[in-house]
């Protein structure tokens, strides 16, 4: 499904937002409905994503749906977001996992991607990563972290002195940086991997990307940005006062 009614604003760059998972832990409570669709402050949370991916400047998405995509895919059209700008989509046969819905949909995007959950946010301004990212050629991704005082639910990412990225830790105590699940990257690095296999860009496209000699910084966000992922009864409950409080509704 394309709109190509509106003009691209950010040509250099396309946002994949992952919006195809199952999200097994919410089913009882949302029965039917994928998790980018639950319904915080009168709109989708996926409405949430889109016009924080547009605060960014990007104005060209390639939307990865699987689990119960009609409901998203319907949904598109009407989303008032989308009207200033150009979308696809692209329906997964089978589920893919994080990095294999981002590989599948690279053929649908410009040289620069930017890839996001859709069923996560992270309240700050990343525009400084980007214009670092498309102005630095030696750049060839950009991995988005914030800082918490404790990254034992997490993992947390390991990086050099620089700032760049040279692996994922595993749950440890201690402060450090989390993954929020924004990566860049540059399309032609997702060319060696297959588009029809389940992957992980924690656990299968980054480890080979540094392996391969891939130069992939970390972009730290304040402490105090506000973060939120709802995935769990825990979090999903949260949502509503976390979209009143960081957006005009």
């Amino acid at each position: 499904m394309t709109n190509t009614n509106t003009p691209q604003a950010s040509p250099s760059i396309s946002a994949i937002i992952l919006a195809g998972g199952k999200g097994t832990r919410l089913s009882g409570l949302y029965p039917g409905l994928p998790k980018p669709m639950i319904e915080v402050a009168g709109q989708p949370f996926l409405h949430w994503v889109i016009v924080w991916a547009q605060r960014q400047g990007l104005q060209d998405f390639v939307f990865s749906t699987g689990h119960l995509a009609d409901k998203i895919e319907s949904w598109l059209p009407t989303a008032k977001p989308l009207q200033s700008g150009h979308w696809q989509t692209y329906r997964e046969k089978e589920l893919l996992g994080t990095g294999g819905g981002v590989r599948a949909c690279a053929p649908l995007c410009h040289d620069n991607i930017l890839a996001t959950n859709g069923d996560s946010l992270v309240i700050a301004d990343i525009r400084p990563a980007l214009h670092q990212f498309l102005t630095d050629t030696s750049l060839d991704g950009v991995i988005v972290g914030k800082h918490v005082p404790d990254t034992s639910r997490y993992g947390s990412l390991a990086v050099d002195e620089t700032g760049r990225l040279t692996g994922f830790r595993e749950k440890v105590p201690g402060a450090g940086l989390i993954n929020t699940g924004i990566y860049l990257f540059r399309k032609k690095l997702l060319e060696a991997f297959p588009t029809d296999k389940p992957l992980s860009m924690e656990y299968d496209i980054i480890p080979q990307m540094l392996t391969d000699g891939a130069r992939i910084m970390a972009h730290p966000t304040p402490e105090e940005a506000p973060f939120l992922d709802i995935g769990t009864p825990e979090t999903v409950v949260q949502a509503e006062h976390f979209i009143r409080a960081n957006f005009t509704v």
